[in-house]
């Protein structure tokens, strides 16, 4: 028995193929689905300041003004050691934040891959650890081969001052590491290479360093070269800022709030927790300056420079110079 025909089922027409959108160009929006004339004309902020050569001083003036800021802070909160320390932490985290803030603003970066939060523990413990014993070195050198001995420890200080000095030392180590590593080395290597990078960011970090009252042609140099080229290579092989912040306090904790000697040409220190002087030729010990214009301060910080630029060039993080 033939089955009764089937009334096919209607058959929907075949639906328009879709008009593709045009694929945004740089500096371009991506279509919104408005009219032409309602469609918003200001450009995305990564594009407006995608230029190295612009965002380079919008960035590294600022931080520079941060890190003048917050020295005249730390100076007025330093009346005893609670106010010190809290305030120089609390500065350091104001100037984070403001770190954090610009790099939004300018290149549309809202977590900064440079300060992952969650290597700022283990990398500022490291570098604090490595920092401070680089610069237990340099005195225990100094110590030994200087002429009659070039480090005489006199006593004991204070704890309350070293708490003082351990707040601001952590302050100029946030200020500065932004400034001359995560602003002035980072956006200035987009245009001049890892070379051009290191040489003008560890030169204008010595000469930071010559307004202080100690200061020297000879210490402004060293510290360029001991600091500068250490701190630079430090981030160009770790492309992040917490390994060189970490190292830097724990050179200048060291040097300053522990072993009690001059950082930099400045009486920055406000108490340490030991007392002492140095004396004999001032190549080996850095006479006023402190022992960052020691020969043996220079020596001791070149080797783990040269290893971490090795390191930069093995995880292929060593960039040329950008073309024209």
């Amino acid at each position: 028995m033939s089955q009764p025909n089937e009334r096919p089922e209607p058959t929907s027409p075949p639906e328009p193929t879709p008009r593709p959108e045009p694929t945004p160009r740089p500096g371009m929006s991506a279509p919104s689905g408005r009219a032409p004339e309602q469609r918003a004309v200001r450009k995305p902020r990564s594009v407006r300041w995608e230029s190295a050569w612009v965002r380079l001083p919008v960035l590294f003036v600022p931080l520079l003004a941060v890190n003048g800021l917050t020295t005249l802070i730390n100076g007025v909160a330093d009346a005893t050691p609670v106010t010190g320390l809290l305030s120089g932490v609390a500065t350091a985290a104001l100037a984070l934040g403001a770190y954090v803030w610009l790099v939004r603003r300018l290149e549309g970066r809202r977590n900064p891959a440079e300060l992952r939060p969650v290597n700022a523990r283990s990398e500022l413990r490291t570098g604090a650890l490595l920092g401070f014993g680089m610069f237990s070195l340099v005195i225990a050198v100094i110590a030994v081969i200087a002429m009659g001995g070039g480090y005489h420890l006199e006593g004991w200080g204070t704890f309350g001052g070293a708490l003082t000095t351990l707040g601001l030392m952590t302050c100029v180590a946030v200020t500065e590491e932004l400034a001359f590593r995560g602003a002035l080395f980072r956006v200035l290597e987009e245009k001049t290479g890892t070379w051009g990078a290191l040489a003008v960011s560890g030169l204008l970090f010595g000469a930071l360093h010559m307004v202080n009252p100690d200061a020297t042609v000879w210490g402004g140099l060293a510290i360029a070269v001991e600091a500068g080229l250490l701190f630079g290579s430090v981030y160009a092989a770790t492309r992040s800022l917490w390994l060189p912040i970490g190292l830097h306090l724990g050179w200048n904790m060291a040097e300053g709030g522990v072993y009690g000697t001059t950082v930099s040409g400045s009486d920055a220190s406000h108490g340490s927790l030991f007392t002492a002087s140095v004396s004999g030729p001032e190549a080996l010990t850095g006479g006023g300056f402190g022992p960052e214009a020691s020969l043996v301060a220079v020596v001791i910080c070149l080797i783990p420079t040269a290893l971490f630029l090795r390191e930069a060039k093995r995880r292929d993080r060593f960039y040329a110079r950008a073309g024209r």
